[in-house]
This record gives C-alpha cells, structure tokens and sequence, in this order.
C-alpha cells in the first residue's frame, strides 16, 4: 500500500484558507485541505477502486463519513463527523466529514501545525491578493524553511 502519499505534506494547490473569526480589528485564517485533494491523494495511494467512503446522518444536524481501504482482501475502516455547514449545508456537512475522517488516515494532519495566520482588518473572505504570499509560505513550511509561530499580514499588500 502506498499509506506514505497520505503523510505527504499537503501542497498549496491542496489548501483552502478559510476565515475563522473576525475581531478586534484583525481576522485569523485556517487552512483545509479540499475535498477534491482528499479523493485525488486515495485515488493515487489505493486506485479509485481501492478505496470508498460511504455517510450517515449525524445527531439529526452533521454528517458521519466512513471512509475505508482495501488491505490485502478486508476493508479497513476509519470515521469522523461533521456539523452542517452555514454554506450549503449538506454539501458541506458531506465535505468536511470526508476531509476529517482522512486525517485519521494521516492525510493533512501537518495543517493543525501552521502557525497562527492573521489579516489586517475584520473580513469576511480571504482576498486573492494575500493568496500568493500563502501558498510561498506552505512551500517554505513543506521544505522545513518556515519557523515563525505567528503570521500577521497586511491584506491590502
């Protein structure tokens, strides 16, 4: 099995910066792998068809995804959960359990160590204009050339 291409660092093609919250004059951003990064890795470590992932209704609000793998001649099984989400709601319930039930396979878990990620100003999205200076940053990260603990970056530059 080719388990090594999940512990692969994730590459910033992979990343989705959300914003987490907005206050006091500055909004810190967290960044998901997404979904679509989620089936391309298994699909390159299983084969499309050595893999599945199936989802049931979770506390009547969130999603459970069962994702397995084919080992040998048995299915492997690992599960997480998520809420349904402000933003398409099923979609995005379906989405974020997929990506949490892969981190219990090894795939992303390097996220939950960027550093602390912060925007000048309260807003809503993440600008287009701060996206470059993200992804230099998760390519010096994933060349162990990153060490800061905290990134406060102004959003107009």
């Amino acid at each position: 099995m080719k388990f090594k291409i999940l512990s692969k660092p994730i590459e910033a093609h992979e990343i989705e910066w959300r914003v987490q919250s907005a206050k006091k004059g500055k909004t810190t951003i967290v960044p998901y792998i997404q979904a679509r990064a989620v089936m391309n890795r298994f699909d390159e470590a299983f084969t499309p068809a050595g893999w599945k992932c199936s989802y049931t209704t979770w506390k009547d609000r969130g999603v459970l995804c069962s994702l397995s793998v084919k080992v040998g001649d048995e299915w492997v099984t690992k599960q997480d959960g998520a809420d349904d989400t402000n933003i398409e709601p099923t979609k995005g319930g379906i989405s974020d359990s997929l990506k949490r039930a892969a981190t219990c396979w090894g795939l992303s878990r390097g996220l939950y160590d960027y550093p602390l990620v912060q925007l000048e100003g309260e807003l809503r999205f993440v600008p287009s204009q701060v996206k470059s200076r993200l992804n230099e940053m998760t390519r010096l990260i994933n060349e162990g050339a990153f060490s800061q603990e905290y990134v406060l970056i102004k959003a107009g530059k």
